[in-house]
């Protein structure tokens, strides 16, 4: 019967190594903002907005005023900002 045993190596970051620490991420905060037709930011309704749901209602609300409450499809989108600071679209506009 062999015995094997285990060799120990010790390991050292020479000076010129690159340690990366990983940091725990908090939670990620999303805002929400309202676009027009081409999807650029919207020219009145151009604010920042906690969730969907209130960017959403503040568009309804406004449409509903300025089209005195016509059946159109509102031309305002909205989106979402992303981790790495673009946007993402999660409402076209029309729809």
């Amino acid at each position: 019967m062999e015995i094997f045993r285990k060799k120990v190596v010790s390991l050292s970051l020479a000076p010129s190594s690159q340690a990366f620490l990983f940091q725990p991420r908090g939670p990620v905060i999303r805002s929400y903002r309202l676009v027009d037709q081409f999807g650029s930011p919207h020219p009145v309704l151009d604010d920042l907005y906690d969730s969907l749901e209130s960017a959403w209602s503040e568009a309804t609300l406004w449409w509903q005023a300025q089209a005195r409450g016509g059946p159109e499809p509102l031309d305002i989108g909205v989106e979402v900002s992303t981790s790495t600071g673009n946007w993402r679209t999660v409402r076209h506009p029309g729809c």
